[in-house]
């Protein structure tokens, strides 16, 4: 959704832009690209194999960008590091790259033999393999279903405690398909156990709350912020954030007046999702669960 996104973002040659999932630098190339001169970019990223990907792509535009190892939850003081206060746009991608799914020995993939890994930043000391093999019971089930709203969560977790010691995705992946049946369509068995333990891994969707919050602080009067998501609990809490952050009063419905004192921090630019093109879709079939939410700071 690059055309949406750099709609979204109005881009300008005298803006300051934040990539907060620079990832190859797909969308940082292509912001850089929109104007001439180009604007100022800070890409951030918690995958520093990435940020070495995206250093070689966007080696044309050394001067205009400066690529940081770290956590957009932070980006706010990563900002404050750099003399930066205020910026004018920020752009949130979030899930998971292509280019950590395609590398198999990272582990996220269950197509591939390869170590329960699933950190998207390779210096923190928890894996997937603590999640699978050190959790509860109950504990894992709750985080399959909260995280994978996997309906068989229950099912899943006595089979993986029962199967312990776990090792690599494929056997994951099998004790999974074996304890709710093997698939009957495109999507694997294990899909969304996979996507719960990577997001309990890499602390998904605080880090997302967080950083909502963060990028509205941190733009700039009439700044824009674009976020693209990719499953339901994503998009939820996007949709839930900046929808409260929309309002003057978040006090419950039955309150007679308002006491919470909250105002409204940004304005919705789309009421209804954005989402691919049709043409989008048919050449990269994995942008099909995209969507895009845009907001300004007021």
């Amino acid at each position: 959704m690059v055309q949406e996104v750099l709609a979204a973002l109005q881009v300008r040659p005298d803006g300051l832009y934040v990539d907060c999932t620079t990832g190859e630098g797909g969308h940082a190339l292509a912001i850089l690209e929109a104007v001439s001169p180009p604007p100022r970019l800070i890409g951030l990223d918690l995958d520093a194999e990435a940020l070495r990907a995206a250093s070689d792509r966007l080696e044309d535009f050394e001067q205009n960008v400066e690529l940081v190892h770290g956590n957009y939850a932070d980006m706010v003081s990563l900002a404050s590091d750099r003399g930066i206060a205020h910026a004018d746009g920020v752009l949130m991608d979030l899930g998971i790259s292509s280019l950590q799914v395609d590398v198999g020995r990272r582990g996220f993939s269950f197509r591939r033999e390869a170590p329960l890994d699933m950190r998207f930043d390779e210096s923190q000391t928890a894996t997937a393999a603590d999640v699978v093999n050190g959790y509860s019971e109950q504990d894992l089930a709750n985080a399959i279903y909260r995280y994978g709203e996997e309906r068989g969560s229950r099912r899943i977790a006595r089979a993986i405690v029962r199967a312990r010691p776990l090792h690599t995705t494929t056997q994951l992946a099998e004790v999974v398909a074996r304890s709710v049946g093997r698939p009957r369509g495109r999507i694997h068995p294990a899909t969304k156990t996979f996507q719960a333990i990577r997001m309990v891994v890499n602390g998904e969707l605080e880090n997302i709350e967080a950083g909502l919050g963060q990028a509205i602080q941190l733009l700039e009067r009439g700044g824009r912020l674009a976020v693209v998501s990719y499953h339901s609990l994503e998009d939820r809490l996007v949709k839930t954030t900046l929808r409260r952050e929309s309002r003057d009063c978040v006090c419950p419905p039955e309150t007679p007046m308002c006491v919470c004192g909250h105002t409204a921090s940004v304005r919705l630019v789309n009421r209804k999702v954005i989402r691919p093109k049709e043409e989008e879709v048919a050449a990269n079939p994995r942008s099909r669960s995209a969507r895009l939410r845009v907001a300004e700071r007021t």
